[in-house]
């Protein structure tokens, strides 16, 4: 009976995380489906890599969707099973919390140790993976990638662009571009047209503009020189491929550890602490979703989500208070752990007498 049991509750929280899970997921992609296609169209993404950027934003998203998708679904799961008087049931057959945790176990520690390499491995390496693809998209922008009709910045030297017409060849009609060229001193170029080129140094590229002037002064005064000309040849680099210093985010675990500093200290900790509130969260949810028949399934849900939202907002602050040097690093992000442990530990003693055990 018991392993009829075991198979039944796990039955019903897998399916239901399958199905909280995917909802959630698709959401997001969605979402993330919209903006990708933008930056598509803005020339800041190439075409064959929209999906490949839309599958690692989906491996960062199921970092934070994982956990609560499991909470909600053990949290439904077994909300059904009181509203049809099915745990009472099993109650009276003398399955106790333990009778729950034994299934649970089979979804919940596999979770964690998937959620866990998605934290310490996989998700910094999909961050890093659609920087190195936007950076590439960036290099290989041309004049055709510029909405016409809008001024677009252009370049590394971050060249304000206008063109009311660009033909399919990537060529503008009635250009305006303006930049700095040094301190204080403007450059404004107005043109017929404009075309990009290849130089011999592949870092590099010219933005050649045709018949036009340029103005060339410091805003706010009257030194300024007028030039006409029948063919100007701006050059200008490319972003560079190569990896700046990595954020925190993206930064790989071992140099997190090796690190002393308070932002690589409270990352070092949020990502230790995602799997952790997974294993919490699955345990909380059991004596948190206990309800009366007459509740419904959905009796504690909002429950559920405030105590989610608390969990998560207390997380993200006490990371900020670590970086800021206002908690210490020993302390951390554990003491919001250790809430929830205590939390977690009350309810269950509540729930099954063991207060009264004590007080005996």
């Amino acid at each position: 009976m018991t392993r009829i049991l075991d198979r039944y509750i796990f039955r019903e929280i897998t399916i239901t995380w399958l199905g909280v899970t995917a909802v959630l997921l698709l959401i997001l992609l969605t979402n993330q489906f919209a903006r990708v296609l933008g930056d598509v169209a803005k020339g800041k993404l190439p075409k064959d890599a929209a999906f490949e950027v839309i599958g690692l934003s989906a491996a960062q998203y199921l970092t934070v969707l994982v956990p609560i998708g499991l909470f909600l679904s053990i949290m439904l799961a077994l909300g059904r099973l009181y509203r049809d008087s099915e745990m009472p049931a099993m109650m009276a057959c003398r399955v106790g919390p333990s009778g729950i945790y034994r299934p649970l176990a089979w979804l919940l520690l596999p979770l964690v140790i998937g959620v866990a390499w998605l934290s310490i491995e996989g998700g910094p390496r999909a961050l890093t993976a659609i920087d190195r693809i936007s950076a590439e998209a960036r290099r290989e922008a041309d004049l055709a990638s510029i909405e016409p009709g809008h001024f677009a910045v252009f370049g590394p030297d971050q060249a304000v662009l206008y063109g009311e017409r660009v033909t399919a060849d990537g060529e503008m009609e009635k250009v305006f571009m303006q930049r700095r060229v040094a301190d204080g001193l403007v450059e404004v170029v107005i043109a017929e047209r404009g075309e990009q080129i290849d130089s011999d140094d592949q870092d590099t590229r010219l933005l050649v503009l045709h018949h036009g002037r340029r103005y060339e002064g410091i805003p706010g005064t009257t030194e300024f020189r007028v030039v006409e000309f029948a063919e100007h040849g701006i050059p200008y680099r490319l972003p560079s491929l190569n990896q700046p210093e990595a954020r925190p985010r993206a930064m790989s675990f071992t140099q997190l550890m090796d690190s002393d500093e308070l932002e690589h200290v409270a990352e070092m900790q949020w990502r230790i602490g995602i799997p952790l509130s997974t294993l919490l969260l699955g345990v909380l949810a059991v004596p948190l979703s206990k309800s009366n028949p007459r509740a419904g399934r959905y009796g504690r849900i909002g429950v559920g989500l405030l105590v989610f939202i608390i969990y998560l907002n207390m997380l993200s602050a006490a990371k900020a208070w670590v970086e800021q040097a206002s908690v210490a690093p020993v302390l951390g992000l554990w003491w919001v752990h250790g809430c929830v442990l205590l939390l977690t530990l009350t309810l269950l003693a509540f729930q099954n007498g063991w207060h009264r055990r004590i007080l005996r």
